[in-house]
C-alpha cells in the first residue's frame, strides 16, 4: 500500500469510499464507488483488482486500514490510500457529488 495526495488520483480511477452511510450521503467524491467499512469482507468481489485501486474515507484512517487489508487478499494488486480522505478533496476543489 502507498499513500498518495487527492491531487495523485487519476480521473478515470477506481475510487473505493469506505465510509458509512450517513457519511456517505453528505457528500462524496463525484466518480466513488460505496463500499462502507463495515460491509467491506462482504463486498471485496466487487473490486477490480486487475485495475489500480484507490481507497479514500474522511481523513484517511479508515482507508489506509482497509488499503492493508486489500493488499494482504489482492495479491499482485495496486492498492492507494489516499491520504486526507474526503476533507482534502473537498479542500482540493475536486467534483464532489
Amino acid at each position: 500500500m502507498k499513500n498518495v495526495s487527492v491531487n495523485e488520483v487519476p480521473a478515470d480511477a477506481q475510487l473505493i469510499d469506505v465510509r458509512e452511510n450517513d457519511e456517505w450521503a453528505i457528500d462524496h467524491a463525484a466518480d466513488a464507488v460505496h463500499i462502507p467499512m463495515s460491509d467491506f469482507i462482504g463486498r471485496i468481489n466487487e473490486i477490480d483488482a486487475e485495475r489500480d485501486i484507490y481507497v479514500i474515507c474522511k481523513l484517511g484512517g479508515r482507508s489506509a486500514q482497509v488499503a492493508e487489508y486489500l493488499d494482504e487478499k489482492l495479491e499482485g494488486a495496486r492498492v492507494y490510500n489516499v491520504d486526507g480522505g474526503t476533507d482534502a478533496w473537498r479542500k482540493a476543489g475536486l467534483p464532489m457529488a
